[in-house]
């Protein structure tokens, strides 16, 4: 299906070009795994210092922590989820304020699913996979046993109608372990509203994970892992 005017308009008002994009690996993209040695785990002064509440920045990002609650791929909320809120590193989130600020142009806006997350939560879902008999979740790089979220410069997201608050159809719902939502898996509308996602993420130095449709990191060189509980 062809890209209409408006659609190349917008993409090309977020700086992008209006052809399709190409799937790239999961090294180019900033994948969920960070494949580097154990790293010690960051203080909470550390912390407090460096993660900041997305909605601090700006109101109008909405914000659904699916690991604080049970609506997410394990059933439970996770441990260290202890509000609904979505912090991310200080650079991250004044860049994802950005794109929040590039997608009102067009009427659109985001809703996040997840930003920093606890090394303990990253830790109960490997191991939810372990006990569910689901390791090929963990093989196949669906569920990452290091993460970039425990940096906080990864968030997970969509895109929404601010006026009515409705997500726009992604073509798969959040955490969704299939080839269905990788990125380039997609056709029509779905691949339409995927690429302007990833163009508006782009064009403020965030990078996707072509294996899941939602989820964007930042690269900021010598960030550390936190373990701090989100409250």
């Amino acid at each position: 299906m062809g890209r209409s005017p408006f659609l190349c308009l917008f993409i090309l008002l977020l700086g992008g070009g209006c052809q399709p994009g190409q799937p790239r690996s999961a090294a180019a993209t900033g994948a969920a795994s960070v494949n580097t040695p154990d790293l010690p785990v960051g203080s909470n002064a550390s912390a407090e210092s460096l993660l900041v509440d997305v909605r601090s920045l700006d109101s109008t990002i909405q914000v659904d922590a699916r690991y604080a609650g049970p609506d997410n791929f394990t059933g439970s909320p996770l441990p260290g989820y202890e509000a609904q809120r979505a912090l991310l590193r200080q650079e991250a989130a004044h860049a994802l304020v950005r794109v929040q600020a590039r997608l009102r142009t067009g009427g659109l806006g985001l809703l996040v699913f997840d930003g920093y997350r606890p090394v303990r939560a990253t830790r109960a879902m490997v191991q939810w996979a372990q006990r569910t008999g689901q390791r090929n979740l963990l093989n196949d790089g669906y569920i990452a046993s290091r993460s970039r979220h425990n940096l906080g410069l990864a968030v997970d997201l969509t895109l929404i109608d601010p006026q009515s608050g409705t997500m726009l159809d992604m073509g798969t719902p959040f955490d969704t372990f299939s080839e269905a939502a990788h990125t380039a898996n997609a056709a029509g509308r779905v691949a339409r509203y995927r690429q302007i996602l990833v163009r508006a993420m782009e064009s403020e130095g965030f990078r996707n994970y072509e294996k899941e449709w939602w989820h964007f990191s930042y690269d900021i060189p010598g960030a550390i892992p936190f373990d701090q509980a989100i409250r």
